[in-house]
């Protein structure tokens, strides 16, 4: 089965997200993408990093196909429309954080498994090693929890 991609709704979540820890998200964007409008004045390399914070763009539209919203770049109103398959990330711009997507394929195929059912991911399961019939068990390490702050 295959699944649309994931970036228009990992880009929308951090959206709100760097919103909701009052920073500023910036977008950055391939500016040589096919469709893409942008100032190409202010590309530099084949990107351009556009601020889309609320006080920054009028009309912000960020559907599963495109981020559209209109903007001043030196003063000068303009409309700017980029296909969500040029979105090369989403970040805080006061502390970097975010995240960068890969561009080589942004629908990748699901690996396809091995055998009938899927195989469990995570830790596997650790089991207590015995030195005979006693078990020394101050050397295992003990399940806990804590207050993370």
């Amino acid at each position: 089965m295959t699944m649309t991609s994931s970036r228009p709704y990992i880009v929308r979540a951090l959206y709100e997200w760097i919103l909701e820890n009052d920073c500023t998200p910036y977008v950055l964007v391939n500016a040589m993408a096919d469709n893409v409008e942008v100032p190409q004045q202010f590309v530099k390399n084949g990107q351009i990093v556009l601020n889309v914070s609320p006080v920054a763009v009028m009309d912000l539209l960020l559907t599963n196909e495109t981020m559209e919203f209109n903007g001043r770049f030196g003063g000068m109103p303009m409309d700017i429309y980029v296909p969500m398959t040029a979105v090369m990330g989403i970040y805080a711009r006061e502390n970097g954080q975010g995240m960068i997507f890969d561009m080589d394929d942004s629908n990748p195929e699901p690996p396809v498994p091995d055998d009938d059912g899927p195989k469990p991911t995570g830790p596997k399961p650790v089991t207590p090693k015995s030195s005979g019939p006693k078990s020394d068990t101050s050397n295992q390490k003990k399940p806990g929890l804590r207050v993370v702050k």
